[in-house]
């Protein structure tokens, strides 16, 4: 067993924890790969090495960390790649870590009952027509002969098939990857009910989440609202942004509307959280060129801003409503 599937136990109020938790995970390991929006996986080769202890005993030491630094729980999976240990996490329970050994033996008797549907890269369409040939368990895929796999779904898509119902896994775990979220929260000192107020957490929330995307060069796809009541439930909504954007303005409108769309209607509101989704390069985004002076403005207004943090701190220059 060398990786690890950490899965933190945050509510959606609580997703800006993970970068922390992030950081703690690289402290044994410097191997990690964040899976939005709050799990990780971890290559604990090198660690199990360093510290003298197997993978389920680091698991053991990330999960006590976790709650005594954080209050946070987590249920951890561990196997020989990254597709056994994020299969084994779906099983693990809070404090317990659920570990698929080496072995081909351990291998098999861990995904042979399974249903073939759980296994990564097989959809409702493959997993139909696998079914319909009686083989509905990834262990009758993977006793079937190659060529009849080949037959059924592909050439390549077979060999692939037959590779990960025998736990041949080739993925690896990609240190620093990538964020595919970004996520910022406002908790309130005590239960809310002024929308003036939620609105004013919200623009603190995308000014905030559109500095960090513009100062990692990152653009968003969509946002995610999420706020949480007086009686901690939840309502959570997402929004496809028209384009891909950082721009705080756009951003703020579209989280203006989402909340609006809830009617909340005097709702004792006891904190709100905001996440921005589907990250991807700036560079690649494409921008609807607009014949308003105001929106221009705007985005200079925003470039200058951006400078004037980068040089004197996040905090140098606000929204005149936030600063009032």
């Amino acid at each position: 067993m060398s990786t690890l599937c950490v899965r933190f136990l945050l509510t959606p109020m609580y997703e800006a924890a993970v970068p922390r938790l992030l950081t703690l995970l690289g402290e044994f390991s410097p191997v990690v790969e964040a899976l939005p929006p709050d799990a990780a996986l971890v290559d604990v080769r090198g660690a199990m090495r360093y510290f003298g202890r197997d993978a389920v005993e680091l698991a053991s030491v990330i999960r006590v960390r976790a709650l005594a630094l954080y209050g946070v729980d987590c249920v951890i999976g561990a196997g020989p790649g990254p597709m056994l240990a994020r299969m084994a996490a779906r099983e693990a329970a809070p404090g317990v870590t659920r570990f698929v050994g080496p072995g081909p033996d351990a291998v098999a008797e861990f995904l042979g009952p399974k249903p073939v549907a759980e296994l990564p890269g097989v959809g409702r369409a493959t997993a139909r027509t696998l079914c319909s040939y009686g083989l509905d368990s990834i262990g009758k895929v993977a006793a079937a002969p190659l060529s009849t796999l080949q037959r059924l779904v592909g050439a390549k898509a077979g060999r692939e098939l037959r590779e990960k119902a025998n736990g041949v896994d080739r993925a690896h775990v990609v240190p620093n990857a990538a964020a595919r979220s970004l996520a910022a929260e406002h908790a309130f000192p005590r239960d809310e009910l002024d929308p003036a107020r939620h609105r004013r957490a919200l623009l603190s929330l995308t000014d905030e989440l559109g500095a960090r995307m513009r100062d990692e060069d990152q653009v968003c796809r969509s946002l995610t609202l999420t706020v949480r009541y007086a009686d901690r439930s939840t309502t959570s909504r997402t929004r496809a942004l028209p384009e891909p954007t950082a721009h705080s303005c756009a951003l703020t409108g579209s989280a203006y509307r989402m909340y609006e769309a809830l009617g909340l209607q005097r709702a004792r509101v006891r904190g709100i959280s905001l996440r921005a989704e589907g990250l991807a390069p700036a560079e690649h985004a494409a921008h609807q060129l607009m014949f308003d002076p105001v929106d221009d403005r705007a985005r200079k207004l925003e470039a200058v801003a951006d400078r004037a943090r980068a040089k004197f701190g996040p905090g140098a220059i606000v929204p005149g409503t936030l600063a009032a």
